[in-house]
């Protein structure tokens, strides 16, 4: 039975840390591009972007960890958290693959 809620610390944990990477990601672009309050060149940004994206990276070990262990987590916001690490991975191979700063 699929749940969308997941019931293992780390399945918790998983979906917390993609979270936070979502909402600071949202918050960081909204100050850039909508509110004008920052730019992508100041020094916030070169903190904030690796913080985030390590969030990410570890939301993913830990959801497959928890995918994978005994318990079988099986929710839908854990899956969601792992396909959302997984394009983060595609977007940090391309980028640095295909884009020059």
């Amino acid at each position: 039975m699929t749940r969308i809620l997941p019931k293992t610390i780390l399945g918790k944990w998983s979906v917390r840390l993609n979270s936070f990477f979502l909402i600071s990601m949202i918050i960081s672009i909204t100050l850039v591009k909508i509110l004008r309050v920052f730019s992508f060149d100041d020094h916030w940004w070169d903190v904030t972007v690796p913080i985030t994206f390590l969030a990410s990276i570890i939301a993913f070990i830990v959801g497959l960890i928890a995918v994978i262990k005994k318990d079988r987590e099986n929710s839908v916001l854990v899956y969601s958290s792992i396909i959302i690490s997984v394009g983060l991975f595609i977007f940090i191979i391309f980028h640095s693959l295909f884009i020059s700063d």
